[in-house]
C-alpha cells in the first residue's frame, strides 16, 4: 500500500497539522486493559459535551464480542487504540462484512467507532492502521464511520451538534469532519433525521388519514405481542422487500433479526409498532421506540450499582420517540402509505403526551419520504454523512 506504510503497533510521528507534540503508537486491542481504554476513551472526549449520552458499556462490550455478537459470524474486524506517552488518545475499527461486498458486490471495508482527540496526527495514524489493515486483505475502498452496519448505528454528524442524539444513533464532536477530509475522505452519502414537534399538526391530520385509510383499503394494526415470533417473520419479510434498492442496505441473517429483537423487546410499544394491511396481507411496517436515550444518560454507562434504579426513575420523562424503522413492499409505494404510518404514529404519540418525534434515519435522495415528512410539519434538523476514500494498493 502506497502512503505512510504504518502498522499496527509500530510508534509513528504526528503529522503536520496535529495539535500536541510527540509520537503517537496504534495497537490492536488483545489485553484487558486495551479493551477498557478503547471503551472508555468517549468519557474524555465527550468531558464538555452537555447533550452526549453515555452508552451502556454492557451493550458496547457485546456488540464488540466476536463470540457472541450475530454480526461477527459474517465479517472480520480489528479494534485499534491510539496511544501518546502512555495516554490513550482515539480509537477505530477496522472491518470487512462479507455479506455487505457479495450483496453488492464490491470489495469495500469500513472504519468504525472513531474517537479522537483533536489533533490531525492522532486520527491519520488511526486511519493509517484501518487502511494498512484492509489494503492487506485486497480492499479496493474504506467507508465509514459504521457502527458496525447501516443495521445498528452509522454516520458522521455534520449538522445538529447542539441536539442530544436519540436511541441507536451517533453524535460526536464538530471537529471529526475536519479530520476525515483532511485525510482524504470525501462525501459518499448524507441521511437525514427529522424532527415533529407541533402537536397542533397531527389532530388536523388525522381525519384525513382515517379518510385515505378507507379509500385505499389499507388496514393500520399494532403488532400484538402475544404472536411475537410471528410478527418478526411478518417484518422480515417486508424488510427484505423495502430496502434491498437502498444505498448501503445489507439483508440482517435471522440470528441478527433475532438478537435486535431480544434487545429491543424490553422497550417496545405495541402501540408505535405498526403494520399496514391490504387484503390481509402486511405491506408495510413502521417501528418507533421511546427514547430512551432521555433516560440512560443519567446512568453514566453502568446499570450497577444504581444505574438501572436511575433510568426506571427516568423513563416517566420520556417525552420524545425514535421512528426508526419504515418499510414498504414494492409494488405498494407511492400509494401514501408511508405518509398514513407516519402521521397515525404522530397522532398516537401526540395524544400519549410525547412532544417530539425524530425520524431517522432518511437517505437524502429519498425524496418522496422526505416530502411527505415536510407535508406533516417536519424539518431536517441533523445531517449525518458517509465518507469514503480509495485505497491504493
Amino acid at each position: 500500500m502506497k502512503g505512510s506504510g504504518v502498522r499496527p503497533g509500530r510508534v509513528v510521528a504526528a503529522r503536520p497539522g496535529g495539535t500536541s507534540a510527540g509520537p503517537v503508537e496504534v495497537t490492536p486491542v488483545r489485553r484487558r486493559r486495551d479493551l477498557k481504554d478503547f471503551l472508555m476513551l468517549p468519557w474524555r472526549i465527550y468531558a464538555r459535551d452537555r447533550v452526549w449520552v453515555p452508552p451502556l458499556l454492557a451493550d458496547q462490550r457485546a456488540l464488540l464480542d466476536r463470540r457472541k455478537h450475530p454480526f461477527h459470524a459474517h465479517a472480520e474486524v480489528e479494534y485499534f487504540v491510539a496511544r501518546r506517552g502512555g495516554r490513550t488518545v482515539g480509537r477505530v475499527v477496522a472491518g470487512i462484512n462479507h455479506r455487505h461486498n457479495e450483496f453488492h458486490d464490491e470489495r469495500a471495508g469500513f472504519f468504525g467507532f472513531f474517537e479522537s482527540v483533536e489533533d490531525a496526527g492522532v486520527a491519520s495514524a488511526l486511519l493509517d492502521a484501518v487502511e494498512a489493515w484492509l489494503a492487506e486483505r485486497e480492499i479496493d475502498v474504506c467507508r465509514g464511520p459504521m457502527n458496525f452496519s447501516s443495521n445498528e448505528e452509522w454516520g458522521l454528524l455534520v449538522d445538529g451538534f447542539e441536539y442530544p442524539p436519540t436511541i441507536m444513533m451517533t453524535h460526536n464532536p464538530p471537529y471529526y469532519s475536519t479530520l476525515l477530509e483532511a485525510r482524504g475522505y470525501t462525501k459518499a452519502k448524507d441521511v437525514l433525521a427529522f424532527l415533529l414537534d407541533d402537536p397542533a399538526l397531527p389532530a388536523r391530520l388525522a381525519g384525513a388519514m382515517e379518510r385515505f385509510e378507507r379509500r385505499r383499503g389499507v388496514t393500520v394494526r399494532a403488532l400484538d405481542m402475544r404472536q411475537f415470533s410471528d410478527e418478526l417473520e411478518r417484518v422480515k419479510d417486508i424488510y427484505n422487500s423495502a430496502w434491498e434498492k437502498n444505498w448501503g442496505f445489507i439483508p440482517m441473517t435471522d440470528a441478527e433479526f433475532e438478537y435486535m429483537a431480544k434487545q429491543l423487546r424490553p422497550v417496545l410499544d405495541p402501540r408505535f409498532c405498526l403494520f399496514a394491511e391490504v387484503d390481509g396481507e402486511a405491506v408495510a411496517f413502521l417501528l418507533a421506540l421511546p427514547d430512551f436515550n432521555q433516560a440512560i444518560r443519567y446512568a453514566n454507562g453502568r446499570l450497577f450499582p444504581t444505574g438501572l434504579l436511575k433510568i426506571l426513575w427516568h423513563r416517566r420523562n420520556i417525552d420524545r420517540m425514535r421512528v426508526l424503522t419504515l418499510g414498504v413492499k414494492t409494488g405498494y409505494r407511492r400509494l401514501g402509505i408511508d405518509a398514513m404510518l407516519y402521521t397515525r404514529t404522530w397522532v398516537d404519540a401526540a395524544a400519549a403526551g410525547y412532544k417530539q418525534a425524530e425520524c431517522s434515519w432518511i437517505l437524502e435522495d429519498n425524496l418522496e419520504m422526505c416530502r411527505a415528512l415536510e407535508r406533516m410539519g417536519g424539518r431536517a434538523y441533523k445531517t449525518y454523512r458517509i465518507y469514503e476514500r480509495r485505497l491504493v494498493r
